[in-house]
């Protein structure tokens, strides 16, 4: 087997555990007393998460995901987004708290990771949306965002 094939697979393998845990995460949305709506959001947007960024490149799983917010947030999801806008940054850190919230719970990442990654989205936030400003100005020179 070459690369391709094992990374493949072991994005298989973790695409299967990721339907898992999205169905439990909904689950525990849907406890906390959120509309539909809202559930579906945050399902969809960790969704392209853990499936589409955590296995861009390499085969990520979900609780590797909480120290890669920066550059998904920061550069990537901008990039690589259609959707990408100021809203769906904020949306996005709200539906990653939530997330990263639940893996405390279910006991898959410690308490000490949740609160670092809650530190970064407050000291980067504002950067993170002047960068998507930044991208969607069309007089500003990509190399002057990143």
């Amino acid at each position: 087997m070459d690369e391709y094939e094992i990374y493949e697979i072991e994005c298989k393998k973790i695409r299967k555990e990721n339907r898992k845990l999205l169905n439990s995460f909904r689950i525990y949305l849907g406890s906390k007393k959120l509309s539909k709506k809202t559930v579906d959001k945050h399902v969809s947007n960790i969704d392209f998460y853990i499936n589409e960024f955590l296995l861009y490149e390499e085969p990520l799983k979900a609780k590797e995901g909480i120290n890669d917010l920066d550059h998904f947030l920061g550069y990537w999801f901008i990039r690589k987004a259609m959707w990408a806008s100021v809203i769906s940054i904020k949306e996005n850190i709200t539906s990653l708290k939530h997330f990263y919230t639940y893996m405390h719970a279910i006991d898959e990442i410690e308490l000490e990771e949740l609160k670092t990654m809650k530190e970064e989205i407050k000291e980067s936030k504002d950067e993170w949306l002047e960068t998507i400003r930044k991208y969607d100005d069309p007089d500003t020179d990509f190399e002057d965002i990143w």
